[in-house]
């Protein structure tokens, strides 16, 4: 008897440290610092979110949503304002130490405010600041027209510059691993 409770207990301890090992991969949260950018910045943007293939067949709803945005960075914060059919339907705000943000109700879950910042300074912040804040096996590399972050050498994000600078123009976010791409159609604000 002793013998089956000892092979049941090993069992059930071999099953709860595959579950462990099996943990969804996540991208990293950067969290930099405003000032990391090294600018000031003021844009008006057009941002237009796709389903990648593999997500839209499971999925009922549409698989484009654009939405319009304003973005500013400088030394203080990060500040972005969304708006679909003339209505705020999200904001966010970044001081470096506090993430804040309001959003409509009827957004998507994965619309969250840390997911946005992260991805914002993916696509904007220098290279040199993001690799300092990558956990252990992720790699960031970059090249004047695209970026990849890449997880134990395995590809989960790039982004493809059209314009120089980098925030002017267009830039396409392929995340695979959250299985969206966003592409994001900028110009300066008037005065910036």
């Amino acid at each position: 008897m002793r013998t089956v409770v000892l092979a049941f207990a090993i069992l059930l301890l071999a099953a709860c440290s595959q579950r462990l090992l099996e943990a969804p991969l996540r991208l990293p949260d950067f969290r930099l610092a405003p000032g990391a950018f090294g600018r000031s910045l003021s844009l008006n943007q057009r941002l237009t979110l796709e389903q990648l293939p593999e997500l839209a067949a499971q999925t009922p709803v549409a698989r484009q949503r654009s939405l319009d945005a304003l973005l500013e960075i400088d030394a203080e914060g990060v500040r972005l304002a969304g708006f679909a059919l003339g209505q705020r339907i999200l904001t966010l705000t970044w001081d470096g130490t506090t993430l804040g943000g309001e959003r409509h109700a009827l957004l998507p879950k994965e619309v969250d405010a840390g997911h946005i910042l992260r991805d914002i300074q993916l696509v904007y912040w220098p290279a040199e600041t993001i690799r300092p804040a990558l956990p252990v096996d992720w790699t960031l590399e970059d090249s004047g027209e695209q970026r990849i972050l890449n997880y134990r050498g395995q590809m989960q994000v790039t982004v493809h510059y059209h314009a120089v600078p980098r925030w002017t123009g267009r830039a396409e976010l392929d995340n695979r691993l959250g299985r969206y791409r966003l592409l994001i159609e900028s110009s300066p604000m008037a005065g910036s």
